[in-house]
């Protein structure tokens, strides 16, 4: 199973996560840098069907653990299968979402290797990889060369383009017997809401302790409803840790870290622990009737006034522009 490049393919419920096809497209490009096929490995049950759509952006072949044990994401188990693909690959790659900030670093253990996480840019130099990661909560960054096999990295989501570049694809499965689990999955919470997750929305309208309660989240809300499908909704640390928002909608260093195109941060002071998480957004807007907020020293657009007035009025001139 020789191959310069390979790239996790995350999948969810038996549909893949867009961040696998920005994986791949980045994936695709190194490998045509430092000469060799670009892999993809994929784990799961009964995961064949979505093999093809990695093709698309540029995977030669496809590598596929499947088995009953696999249907959820259970650590170790998925550790074991994917090591095991990974093992003699030179290069390894994968996105820096829940999931893979979760398995890569196990993954790197039992290869004895070690990893870039959370990368914004990665290339290669000289026939290797060369990563680049924020460091002090996006004050600074570094670059990154690892000298043990697999160089591992993972990208941050929706920083990385997904660009097409079709290719093979070709499935080849791969058998492995899986140890017996050291943990169990008992329940699998998921979001009701029908929102997009925060780190594939393209424009995110976060809220913070400037909303005064829970009960005024339907002014972000409707916004949101009025931006359409590419949004959802966010929040602060100061409103999660309130019990306004669930702690699925924290963005910042202890929450998610998102790349939308538009970040809207409403009532949201801007501590180095949000902008950490927040700060690589394409635009952002801020609203807060404090002009000496520190997120107008990083935002695009700031308005300094009451959220409550602007807000809703964004919202009417969104309905009015979509409407035309």
């Amino acid at each position: 199973m020789a191959k310069e490049v390979l790239v996790f393919a995350e999948q969810r419920g038996g549909a893949l996560k867009k961040v696998s096809f920005e994986m791949v497209s980045t994936g695709r490009k190194l490998a045509d840098k430092v000469g060799g096929e670009c892999a993809a490995v994929l784990v799961g049950d009964g995961v064949s069907g979505i093999a093809a759509e990695l093709g698309k952006y540029g995977a030669d072949k496809v590598y596929i653990v499947e088995d009953p044990k696999l249907k959820d994401y259970v650590p170790d188990l998925y550790a074991q299968a994917v090591a095991e693909v990974a093992k003699d690959a030179k290069i390894f790659i994968g996105g820096a979402t829940a999931m893979g900030k979760d398995l890569f670093p196990r993954i790197a253990a039992r290869l004895s290797t070690a990893m870039a996480s959370d990368c914004v840019k990665l290339e290669a130099e000289g026939g290797n990889l060369v990563a680049f990661r924020p460091v002090f909560a996006g004050k600074a960054f570094v670059t990154i060369k690892i000298s043990s096999s697999p160089q591992m990295a993972t990208g941050r989501p929706k920083v990385f383009p997904a660009d097409e570049s079709a290719k093979a694809g070709a499935v080849e499965k791969v058998a492995i017997t899986l140890d017996a689990p050291k943990a169990v999955l008992k329940e699998l919470a998921q979001d009701t809401s029908g929102r997009l997750d925060l780190t594939e929305a393209d424009i995110i309208v976060s809220g913070g302790r400037g909303m005064k309660g829970p009960e005024n989240y339907n002014i972000i809300e409707e916004l949101v409803d009025a931006l359409g499908a590419a949004a959802t909704v966010g929040a602060s640390r100061a409103a999660v840790d309130a019990g306004w928002r669930p702690h699925s909608d924290q963005v910042g260093q202890t929450g998610k870290t998102v790349s939308p195109s538009l970040y809207i941060a409403c009532g949201i002071s801007g501590a180095i622990q949000h902008l950490a998480g927040m700060g690589s957004s394409k635009f952002i807007v801020a609203v807060n009737k404090d002009a000496d907020a520190p997120i107008f020293a990083r935002a695009d657009y700031g308005i300094v006034d009451d959220l409550f007035k602007v807000v809703p009025e964004i919202t009417k001139e969104v309905k009015k522009l979509l409407a035309e």
